[in-house]
């Protein structure tokens, strides 16, 4: 009589599946005649014995155990139809996608700043992918000890020593904020060379690290928009002029509407006493010109120069243009 007469058949599938579950363990079961394999889109199926793997099926599907699974089994010791005793297996099903994960840096790293002998706090965040590549590293450093493996888990693990790389890379590429962020695609590129470097031993691959920005503490950005902020107003009047019209602006005038009113007044006068100097300057400029022209009358009379006294009679010319005692032209 065979083992799997009358025994109800199971089957076999990822019952507990979750998108940021990398692998779930079905285990502990015996495998009955009539059981059936069902892979779902995106999932891997791989037969264990005693925590070695026996076989991987990668194609989606549903699929008959004793037909279809068992003659690509018969490694497995006792698994075969007619034998009077049944097999315990555990199949492990691999989430086959590529997970995108959310990173940040967990402490500030103080890069070399002039002024600063401690160097400059600065944070970082970004994103960062990886999925399963080597199924047999993957059993041998997770699979055999843990039923469940999540996303979670892997960022624990990126992250312990992500704030180490960003040093040594930003080091090495960055050297000022401003390079920082010339240079993030050649810092991501050595931290994800090294990432990878280090999960490859259990499996899994970083097939990509980015870094979306680098920011300063809170309280370092606020002195850096303090200190921004007094460079571009550059003198005290200008500082009044633009603080007015912000206080103007938003209605945070105090004194009411009379204050409000006065403070435009005295704007618009400072306005104008200002328009006025400017054109004052410009007339200056324009009489202080060298090289300027004469008018036409001037400059004829320039040339023809009247005389003190008349070359016809002698007489002392006076403001005509003629002698008055003897009225010879005199220009």
């Amino acid at each position: 009589m065979s083992f799997f007469r009358n025994q109800f058949a199971n089957v076999v599938e990822w019952e507990e599946f979750r998108e940021d579950m990398i692998f779930y363990k079905w285990k502990n079961r015996e495998i009955k005649k009539g059981s059936k394999l069902i892979i779902r889109p995106g999932q891997d199926a791989i037969f264990l014995n005693n925590g070695s793997m026996e076989g991987a099926f990668q194609e989606d599907g549903e699929y008959d155990i004793e037909s279809q699974i068992i003659p690509f089994l018969s490694t497995l010791k006792g698994f075969k139809f007619g034998f009077n005793s049944g097999m315990r297996v555990e199949v492990l099903f691999v989430n086959t996608k590529e997970f995108t994960v959310k990173w940040g840096t967990k402490n500030a790293i103080n890069i070399p700043a002039v002024g600063l002998p401690g160097g400059m706090p600065i944070r970082a965040n970004g994103t960062f992918q990886f999925k399963v590549n080597d199924y047999i590293a993957l059993i041998d450093k997770i699979a055999g000890i843990k039923n469940q493996y999540l996303v979670e888990d892997v960022k624990i693990r990126i992250t312990s020593v992500l704030d180490q790389l960003l040093m040594k890379w930003i080091v090495t590429e960055g050297k000022d904020m401003f390079n920082l962020q010339a240079n993030a695609f050649e810092i991501a590129k050595g931290i994800r060379e090294d990432l990878d470097s280090q999960m490859v031993e259990s499996g899994l691959t970083i097939t990509g690290f980015q870094i979306m920005s680098f920011s300063y503490p809170k309280e370092v950005q606020d002195m850096i928009n303090k200190n921004a902020s007094h460079g571009m107003v550059g003198n005290i009047d200008k500082y009044q002029q633009i603080s007015m019209i912000d206080s103007m602006a938003s209605g945070k005038n105090s004194g009411g509407g009379t204050a409000s009113d006065m403070a435009g007044m005295m704007m618009g006068m400072n306005m104008a006493n200002q328009m006025m100097e400017k054109m004052n300057k410009q007339n200056q400029n324009q009489e202080q010109t060298p090289n300027q022209q004469p008018a036409p009358e001037v400059a004829q009379n320039q040339e023809k120069k009247r005389p003190n006294f008349c070359p016809n009679c002698g007489a002392k010319t006076g403001e005509g243009n003629f002698c008055s005692n003897c009225g010879h032209k005199l220009v």
